[in-house]
C-alpha cells in the first residue's frame, strides 16, 4: 500500500519529464524549420529577415527557459513539495536578487533595447570597443561575436554602449592609391576614373553595386605618393570583396596605362665637405 502512491508520483513525473522533453523538441523543430523557411524567403528584405532570424532565437530561447521552469515546479508539486510559499515569496526574492544583480538586469534591459531598436542582428558584422566580427547569437543578456580569427567574443548587453554595425542597409568599399609625384595628376585621375566605370559594368561585380564607383582626389600629400581614393557604394556585407576586386582593376589599368604607383623609399644625399670647402678654384 505504501509503493502505491510512490508508483503514482512516478508515473506523474515521468509523464511531466516526458511532456517536457517533447515541448523542447517541440520548440527546437519549429524554430529550425522557421528559420530554415526565412533565410530562403525572397519576399523579406535583407534587413527584415535578420532581424526576424533574431527575434526567433531569442523566442526559442525564452521558451526552453519556461518549459524547464513549468516541469521543475511540476514535478515539485507531485513530489508534495508546497509551491505556493515559493510563489508567494517570487517577488520577495526577484527583489533581492535584483538589488544584488544589478549588472544582470542591466544586460537583459539592454538586450531588450537592441532587439527593439533593431540596432544589429544575427548575421551583421559589429564592433563593439575592440571586439569586431560577425554576431552569431544574440540573447537577452549576451551577444556572441566571431572574430574573424575564430575567437567566440561574448560580450554583455549592458556594456554595449558604442556599437558600429558593418552591415546595415548599405555598406561602403573604400580604395586608396598613391600615384608618384612625377605622374600627371589629371590623367591618372582620368585612367581611375574609366577603369572605375568598366569596373560597375561587370556583370557579377556590378550586382554587388548601389552606385557607380566615385573617383576623389587628392585626398593627402604624403612622403612619397599622392594619395588618391576610389568609393564605391555596396549592397551590405559586400564592401570587402568588392573593395578587394576593385583594387585588382585599378592596379591592372595603371599597369596598361604605364602609371607608376610608387612604394614607401628614401633618398639620400651624399656631400663632399672637403671640396665644398675648397671652393671652385681649388678643385
Amino acid at each position: 500500500m505504501i509503493g502505491d502512491p510512490l508508483l503514482s508520483h512516478l508515473a506523474q513525473g515521468a509523464l511531466i519529464l516526458a511532456l517536457a522533453a517533447l515541448g523542447l523538441i517541440i520548440v527546437q523543430f519549429a524554430s529550425k524549420r522557421a528559420i530554415e523557411r526565412l533565410q530562403s524567403s525572397d519576399r523579406m528584405p535583407d534587413e527584415r529577415r535578420q532581424q526576424v532570424i533574431t527575434l526567433a532565437h531569442v523566442i526559442r530561447w525564452g521558451a526552453n527557459v519556461l518549459i524547464l521552469a513549468t516541469a521543475v515546479l511540476m514535478l515539485l508539486s507531485t513530489f508534495g513539495v508546497d509551491i505556493s510559499p515559493l510563489l508567494a515569496s517570487a517577488g520577495v526574492t526577484a527583489l533581492a536578487v535584483s538589488l544584488g544583480a544589478q549588472s544582470l538586469l542591466k544586460d537583459f534591459i539592454g538586450g531588450l533595447l537592441i532587439l527593439i531598436e533593431n540596432q544589429y542582428a544575427v548575421g551583421d558584422v559589429i564592433e563593439v570597443g575592440s571586439v569586431s566580427g560577425s554576431v552569431e547569437e544574440i540573447t537577452l543578456r549576451t551577444t556572441h561575436v566571431r572574430g574573424l580569427n575564430g575567437n567566440l567574443y561574448i560580450v554583455p548587453n549592458g556594456e554595449v554602449r558604442i556599437v558600429a554595425n558593418q552591415t546595415k542597409e548599405w555598406s561602403r568599399a573604400v580604395v586608396d592609391l598613391g600615384v608618384a609625384y612625377e605622374e600627371d595628376l589629371d590623367r591618372a585621375l582620368g585612367v581611375l576614373q574609366e577603369s572605375a566605370e568598366a569596373f560597375a559594368r561587370e556583370p557579377e561585380l556590378g550586382s554587388q553595386l548601389l552606385e557607380p564607383p566615385n573617383v576623389v582626389g587628392p585626398i593627402s600629400l604624403g612622403d612619397w605618393a599622392i594619395t588618391v581614393r576610389v568609393t564605391a557604394k555596396t549592397r551590405p556585407g559586400k564592401q570587402w570583396e568588392i573593395g578587394r576586386q576593385l583594387q585588382r582593376f585599378l592596379l591592372a589599368a595603371c599597369e596598361r596605362e604605364g602609371i607608376s604607383l610608387p612604394y614607401p623609399r628614401q633618398e639620400v644625399w651624399v656631400r663632399n665637405l672637403a671640396v665644398e670647402a675648397a671652393g671652385p678654384d681649388d678643385k
